[in-house]
C-alpha cells in the first residue's frame, strides 16, 4: 500500500434496498401506467437507494474539474500544444468554456483544481492550486507518477469530494482538462481491460488516420514498458495514468465510501472510473453513466462496467460537459417522482 492511502481499504456504503423498494412502490402508485416513464422511473429508484431516502433529490450538483499536463505530449499525440491546458484553465475560470456555461446554466457548483501544468500559472482567481509537479512523466519512456505524486493526486480527489459533501452536494460530476490526456486514458484502459491499443485509441482532439496510428504505437510502447504481468490496478494507475486521472479515481472511491452518487462523463473520466472499480468493485454501485462518448475506447469501458449511458449525443469534449448534459434528466426524474399525484390522491381509478 502506498503511504498516505490507507483509506483505500475503507468499505463503500451499501445500496439502501429498503429506500429503493419504497420508491418503487411509490412509482407504481403514481397516475400513469406502470413503467410508462421508462428509465426516468429507474433513475428515481436508483437515486433513492443511493441516497437512502424514498424521495431522492438531484441537487445540489457539484462539478470537480481537475487539470494537469502530461509528459507524453512530447510524443506528438495531440494536435494542440501543451500551452492550451493553461489557457483553457483560465478560460474555464473566466466562464468561457463549455463546462463553465453548463455549470452556470444548471446552477451547479464548479471547482477547478490545478494538479500540475507544465508552466506554473501562479494564482488564478477561481482555481485551487494543488500542484504535484510540471505535469506527469512521459509514459512512453518512464512512469507517469512517483508513488508520492500518485498519493497526492488521489488524496486531492478525496479532499475535493469531502469539501463537496461538507457543502451539501447530493450529486457529483468529475471532469478533466489536460492536453494529450486521451493517451494515458487509453493506455490505462488497455492495461485494465487487457485489450490491444488499436481497440481503444482514437482521435482525441482531432488526429487524422496517420496521427491515430502513431498514437497507437505510443500507447503500445507504454504498455510494453509498464503493463507487466501481475501488475495491480493501483500500479497501473501510477505508471500509465496522470495527475487528474488519479485524482478522479480517488474522488470516485471517496464518493462511494461517503455515499455520494456520481454522474460519470466520457472516456478519460471513464478510465478513472474503471480504475476505481478495479481497486474496489463496490464503487460501481455509485456510478451513473451520463453519455456514450464518440471517442471509440469509451464503448469498451462502458461494456466492461455493464453501463447503459443515458445519452448519446456524439460528444467527445471532456471537461465534464457530457455529464452536465444529463443533469436535467435526473432532476426531472426526481421532480416526477416527488410531485406527481398517486391514484388515491387524484381520485383516479387504477387499471
Amino acid at each position: 500500500m502506498i503511504a498516505g492511502l490507507a483509506w483505500l481499504n475503507e468499505p463503500c456504503l451499501p445500496f439502501d434496498r429498503t429506500a429503493a423498494e419504497a420508491a418503487r412502490r411509490r412509482q407504481d402508485q403514481l397516475t400513469k401506467p406502470r413503467g410508462s416513464l421508462g428509465r426516468l422511473e429507474e433513475l428515481a429508484i436508483r437515486l433513492a437507494g443511493l441516497q437512502g431516502k424514498p424521495m431522492p433529490a438531484a441537487d445540489p450538483v457539484q462539478i470537480l474539474l481537475f487539470a494537469a499536463d502530461h509528459g507524453v505530449a512530447a510524443e506528438s499525440v495531440s494536435v494542440f500544444p501543451q500551452s492550451v491546458t493553461n489557457q483553457m484553465v483560465h478560460n474555464i475560470a473566466r466562464g468561457g468554456a463549455a463546462v463553465s456555461v453548463l455549470a452556470a446554466a444548471l446552477g451547479a457548483r464548479l471547482e477547478i483544481i490545478d494538479l500540475g501544468m507544465v508552466t506554473d500559472p501562479g494564482p488564478i482567481e477561481g482555481v485551487r492550486s494543488e500542484r504535484l509537479g510540471p505535469g506527469s512523466g512521459n509514459i512512453a519512456r518512464e512512469p507517469a507518477m512517483t508513488s508520492e505524486q500518485q498519493a497526492g493526486a488521489m488524496n486531492a480527489g478525496r479532499a475535493a469530494v469531502e469539501r463537496a459533501i461538507d457543502g451539501g452536494a447530493r450529486l457529483l460530476i468529475g471532469g478533466e482538462m489536460g492536453i494529450a490526456n486521451t493517451t494515458p486514458a487509453a493506455a490505462l484502459a488497455c492495461a485494465l481491460l487487457d485489450l490491444p491499443p488499436a481497440d481503444l485509441v482514437g482521435p482525441g482532439t482531432g488526429l487524422d488516420a496517420a496521427g491515430i496510428a502513431h498514437k497507437t504505437e505510443v500507447v503500445a510502447t507504454a504498455l510494453a514498458l509498464h503493463a507487466t504481468p501481475g501488475s495491480t490496478p493501483m500500479e497501473l494507475l501510477g505508471r500509465l495514468g496522470g495527475f487528474e486521472i488519479a485524482a478522479l479515481t480517488g474522488a470516485y472511491l471517496t464518493a462511494a465510501q461517503r455515499g455520494l452518487p456520481v454522474l460519470v462523463d466520457g472516456f478519460i473520466v471513464g478510465a478513472a472510473a474503471l480504475a476505481a472499480v478495479r481497486i474496489q468493485p463496490d464503487v460501481r454501485d455509485w456510478l451513473l453513466f451520463a453519455h456514450s462518448s464518440a471517442e471509440p475506447g469509451h464503448r469498451a469501458i462502458l461494456e466492461a462496467l455493464n453501463a447503459d449511458p443515458l445519452l448519446q449525443l456524439g460528444m467527445c469534449l471532456g471537461e465534464a460537459s457530457g455529464a452536465a448534459m444529463a443533469v436535467p434528466l435526473l432532476r426531472l426524474a426526481c421532480a416526477l417522482h416527488q410531485n406527481m399525484a398517486t391514484f388515491a390522491e387524484a381520485g383516479v381509478s387504477e387499471g
